[in-house]
């Protein structure tokens, strides 16, 4: 599970949908038509400077909830030792006071910053050269057809191209452009471990 801490202080849980994504800079998500135009480049790049001036990386900045009711996400990672309550909680702090002097909704909001998860979304092309070699599971989209839920080792990203390894250890390549997303899968590495030997055999 990844840590979170809100206003309220410090839960355990996972993040909603999140839809749209970009590779320079913090990844920008949103579930919500025109939030963009309300998290200009400058905000998101003062936020991005002020996770790292707290020593941690700004992965992605995530919006959901509902109209009335907006959740901000702030997803922070660290490759060395991992992030802590006392990252979230400095950087929330501090998040809170900028993002209320930008005001990007009418009314009141919600701020969540989190660690990525073990199972963790890979956002950029550093995430996809950092985990190749490892087990993923890929969510195409729904013109994709059955099935969309598709494991594998991650080979690479380039090109708009996502490539996996599967069990039998043929090679997939899978258009980003219709991927949902890709995960970590930890539970997944030990399957594909035995798959590996088997072969070798």
């Amino acid at each position: 599970m990844r840590l979170k801490w809100t206003r309220n202080g410090c839960i355990r849980g996972r993040l909603l949908l999140s839809i749209r994504k970009w590779d320079s800079g913090p990844t920008f998500f949103s579930e919500a038509k025109g939030t963009m135009a309300r998290f200009s480049d400058d905000l998101l790049a003062r936020l991005g400077r002020l996770a790292a001036s707290e020593g941690v990386e700004l992965l992605a900045v995530e919006v959901g909830g509902t109209a009335r009711k907006p959740v901000v996400r702030l997803i922070l990672d660290r490759e060395d030792g991992g992030v802590t309550l006392a990252d979230c909680e400095s950087v929330s702090r501090q998040a809170s006071v900028l993002l209320d002097a930008y005001d990007p909704f009418p009314g009141a909001f919600a701020l969540e910053v989190s660690s990525p998860g073990i199972d963790r979304k890979l956002y950029n092309e550093k995430d996809f050269a950092r985990f190749e070699g490892c087990a993923v599971r890929v969510k195409m989209g729904p013109t994709w057809p059955a099935p969309r839920v598709i494991d594998g080792v991650l080979e690479g990203r380039a090109d708009g191209v996502i490539r996996l390894r599967d069990r039998s250890g043929a090679s997939r390549e899978l258009p980003e452009s219709q991927a949902f997303e890709t995960r970590l899968a930890p539970n997944l590495e030990e399957s594909f471990t035995r798959a590996k030997h088997r072969g070798r055999t």
